[in-house]
């Protein structure tokens, strides 16, 4: 099992295979519009320009599970990305990413890159997990981790 053998429904309510993304390394984020952390799209943006045309992508999956921080539907979630971020980064449906109902990618996430202290849940928004091209999932970084400071991963990734 990896990545690829997920699906996920797009801003636009069409269901997309992961296995689209096959070959890419990819930086699966969970976000919310009104997180402290939000910025953090600005730079999401920033890396997904530097190396999408080497094979990167970036994947958002917004949630609204902590502190009712994505209260949007997809369309306005769309339009807050576009219009304060420029976000051209492929963008999902709101889901949850934890607890019995999380969808069955952030478990399967959760699981093969545990958290602090082997915690599988995630604690809160803009948790990023880092995706070879092979669909193995390798790391986690925590929402304080910026875009930037990932910048060298994904870079060795793509050499």
């Amino acid at each position: 099992m990896n990545i690829y053998d997920f699906a996920a429904n797009t801003l636009r309510g069409e269901e997309e295979s992961l296995s689209k993304y096959k070959g890419n390394v990819l930086l699966v984020v969970n976000t919310a519009s009104k997180c402290g952390f939000s910025p953090q799209y600005k730079g999401l943006q920033e890396v997904y320009e530097k190396f999408k045309d080497r094979g990167f992508e970036v994947l958002g999956f917004p949630s609204n599970q902590f502190a009712g921080q994505e209260p949007g539907e997809s369309g306005d979630i769309a339009e807050f990305c576009e219009l304060n971020y420029g976000v051209t980064f492929p963008m999902f449906e709101k889901i949850d990413v934890k607890g019995n109902g999380a969808h069955p990618l952030f478990k399967y996430l959760s699981k093969e890159a545990p958290g602090i202290l082997g915690s599988k849940s995630i604690k809160w928004n803009f948790t990023k997990f880092l995706v070879d091209q092979e669909g193995r999932v390798l790391k986690r970084f925590a929402p304080k981790t910026t875009p930037d400071q990932i910048e060298a991963d994904i870079a060795r990734l793509l050499d």
